[in-house]
């Protein structure tokens, strides 16, 4: 009970919010199909719980249903950690390793990155993502990834359920002729007879339930490996990504630096038990963090400024020359720009005729990285890929 109450608190209470998006809906909504038939059909149909087995085997479906469930919510709602507003190093000559966040007012941490979804500066900030409706970082790592764990393996026991219900309920319903072969879904020929018979919408709802855990247990399971590789290496996914860039850049400019990631501690096991701890809380406070010898505490920051510095270097100014309201869904510019729109919940930014646009190229030949089209000069350039999706504005490249 006070596990429960330390992760839903009272001023928690308006993080509920979170559930009203598609993504908290859509898997709750697999969850609940899943949990609910696996439990009804081995109850009913494959294992009685008048036996020990289907005792056991009941008890386990439960067992998964609050694991999933619990780890879920503590992603969702215990959130990622934010850095507190207007923070700044106690040492002001740290001032200049770091980069300054306009919005939170507050210089970022080293590992934090600012969400434009959450509106705020998210410590060791990974991801944000769009099932729990929040950011995945510093608080919640640990449990985002026991979510991805538990859900696939609680799919594959309700999927064992679903094929043994549906095997062993058309078993005997089976004839085969000499040209045909018939299913009688009427009624069992078998004693003892179940207490609801196994008719059609049964078996369409158990291989509905099948496809849902199939599809889960191999998406989820594919999201698990790569949110342990980052782990296991003490990274998260942006760090890869500045990692890669580092790497890109100090070869396009031939500098002849090596970029050592700062934070991998040699070893896979001291990088583990930096998210997973036995208390359930992730080592330190999120804003000072570790670095492996011969590293300086700001090596990545100084990249990280390194690439910004760039980027302004490699910029070209655009100028729209048509408005553009920021809308997602602008039909009133055809069918066609409504149904080419990408999915995505990227926010576009709204445009007024004449306005600059800073646009970043890229330092390879080869068609830039999608995260290459980041922020730059105040200006979202990813909603500069958008409205030439889009094909609202006629944007045509100027000088100035």
């Amino acid at each position: 009970m006070g596990v429960l109450c330390s992760v839903i608190r009272f001023e928690n209470l308006h993080e509920l919010k979170r559930l009203c998006h598609w993504g908290p809906i859509i898997a709750l909504s697999v969850i609940a199909i899943c949990s609910t038939m696996a439990m009804i059909d081995t109850v009913l149909w494959y294992w009685p719980l008048d036996t020990t087995g289907g005792s056991v085997n009941f008890i386990m479906l439960i067992n998964w249903t609050v694991m999933i469930l619990y780890n879920y919510f503590n992603a969702m709602f215990v959130g990622p950690g934010y850095v507190p507003m207007g923070w700044k190093p106690e040492t002001s000559q740290d001032c200049m390793y770091l980069q300054y966040c306009k919005v939170c007012q507050s210089y970022k941490t080293p590992r934090s990155h600012h969400c434009r979804k959450c509106n705020r500066c998210v410590m060791k900030m990974d991801h944000h993502c769009p099932w729990i409706n929040n950011c995945c970082g510093y608080q919640n790592h640990a449990s985002f990834t026991l979510f991805l764990l538990l859900a696939p393996l609680g799919c594959i026991h309700a999927s064992f359920i679903f094929v043994m219900t549906m095997y062993t309920q058309l078993y005997n319903r089976i004839s085969f002729g000499w040209s045909s072969v018939r299913i009688d879904m009427s009624a069992a020929k078998r004693d003892p007879s179940p207490i609801i018979p196994f008719g059609l919408s049964a078996f369409a709802a158990s291989l509905f339930a099948l496809g849902l855990a199939l599809g889960t247990t191999i998406a989820v399971g594919m999201l698990f490996i790569i949110q342990m590789k980052v782990i296991l290496r003490n990274k998260t996914s942006i760090e890869s990504w500045i990692e890669e860039k580092a790497k890109d850049r100090n070869q396009y400019y031939r500098t002849g630096e090596i970029f050592i990631f700062p934070y991998d501690m040699g070893s896979k096991w001291k990088n583990f038990k930096q998210v997973f701890t036995w208390s359930g809380f992730p080592e330190g406070d999120g804003l000072d963090w570790p670095v492996r010898e011969g590293c300086h505490r700001y090596s990545l920051t100084v990249e990280q400024l390194k690439q910004k510095a760039d980027k302004r270097v490699r910029s070209v100014r655009y100028r729209a020359i048509a408005d553009y309201s920021g809308a997602c869904c602008p039909l009133t510019k055809g069918l066609k720009t409504f149904f080419t729109t990408p999915c995505t919940e990227e926010p576009r930014i709204a445009l007024r005729k004449g306005d600059v646009i800073l646009a970043t190229r890229g330092l390879k030949l080869v068609s830039t990285h999608p995260l290459e089209c980041l922020k730059a000069g105040g200006v979202n350039l990813w909603a500069l890929i958008h409205l030439s999706l889009f094909q609202i504005l006629d944007v045509w490249r100027q000088t100035l």
